[in-house]
């Protein structure tokens, strides 16, 4: 059986979860690993949002080598609760996820106009249309962009959509 360092028989202080309590501390007390007395305020979380019998019964249910992580996620969903008690864990998430989605936006239409501004350039420095014809729009000027040439074949349509939505409307692509 796993004993946490420091606690010996007699008189030692009991753990987070039994001070909370107000209980006696047993050898084999089943929070002490992962309630320290001096994480007072992690149990104390744990214990408003889903009981100390509840969490008792979860760990007792689990293997002790998987026991540390639920306690990890416990704590972590615990705190969320906490903050935001509709929500919990899934407001942070979705947030993120709107950030996420928010910059991928900002991205797409950041590339979107490093595009339309090579365009523009190429057009502008061939000084004609043979420059916008289709062999020399397929073959990027530079040696760098042939190495990439295909990874920017690939994202030259997503761009055209977001740049279609967002700033050339539909007369300039045959999208919408």
């Amino acid at each position: 059986m796993m004993k946490e360092s420091g606690r010996k028989q007699g008189a030692t202080s009991p753990c987070a979860a039994c001070k909370l309590l107000r209980r006696r501390c047993a050898q084999d007390c089943v929070f002490a690993p992962y309630f320290p007395a001096d994480e007072p305020q992690k149990f104390a979380s744990v214990h408003k949002v889903f009981g100390a019998s509840n969490v008792n019964k979860m760990l007792q249910e689990l293997p002790e080598h998987h026991r540390g992580d639920a306690v990890s996620s416990m704590v972590y969903e615990a705190n969320a609760r906490v903050r935001d008690p509709v929500y919990g864990c899934v407001g942070a998430i979705s947030s993120l996820q709107q950030q996420i989605d928010m910059l991928q936006t900002q991205l797409a239409m950041a590339q979107a106009e490093v595009v339309h501004m090579r365009m523009r350039q190429s057009v502008s420095s061939g000084g004609g249309t043979a420059t916008n014809s289709p062999e020399n729009m397929a073959s990027p000027p530079t040696p760098y962009h042939h190495h990439h040439h295909h990874h920017q074949t690939r994202s030259h349509f997503s761009m055209d959509m977001v740049m279609d939505q967002a700033t050339w409307g539909s007369s300039h692509c045959g999208y919408a």
